[in-house]
């Protein structure tokens, strides 16, 4: 009876945790495969769309409908990720988990702005700029360290009809 208590203490504490933790390593990976698989195909559709971040166009570039285009992505953090970062904070160095996370959404903020420019009817987006907040409302240890909810990224710049 005891070997079966202490069996069954130990499947708790210990295979529970391991198997919840592969789990979430497995899903958490293969969503953000899987999004950065669509930001591959969506960015080769608006290829034809021409974007910089230069201030001035080519002077015999004959612009017209020029006007402000403006997007934003808000791309939320797995709570794994955000539990090794603990660890990360402990020994230092880059958080790649985070990293990958800002790419993640300073593209798809790319690909909605591209978007939008082609609803607008416009060809060329000049002068883009990026701004990117990391939302602290995530996971918080008591200790007044607080780990990333996720990030926004706003992407924004001016588009214009060029003709070729």
């Amino acid at each position: 009876m005891e070997q079966l208590i202490f069996s069954l203490i130990l499947f708790v504490v210990v295979v529970l945790p391991f198997l919840f933790f592969a789990v979430c390593c497995v899903v958490g990976t293969m969503t953000e495969n899987a999004h950065f698989k669509q930001l591959a195909v969506d960015e080769q559709e608006l290829s034809d769309i021409a974007i910089s971040d230069m201030k001035t166009l080519p002077p015999n570039w004959k612009a017209t409908k020029p006007m402000f285009l403006c997007e934003n992505v808000v791309i939320a953090n797995d709570s794994l990720k955000t539990f090794l970062w603990q660890y990360r904070k402990l020994v230092g160095g880059r958080c790649g988990g985070y990293e990958k996370l800002l790419e993640r959404a300073r593209r798809e903020a790319t690909v909605r702005l591209l978007k939008r420019a082609r609803e607008q009817g416009v060809n060329v987006v000049w002068n883009v700029r990026f701004e990117t907040v990391t939302l602290q409302i995530g996971y918080s240890d008591g200790n007044g360290n607080q780990y990333p909810a996720g990030v926004e990224c706003l992407a924004y710049g001016t588009g214009f009809f060029v003709e070729s």
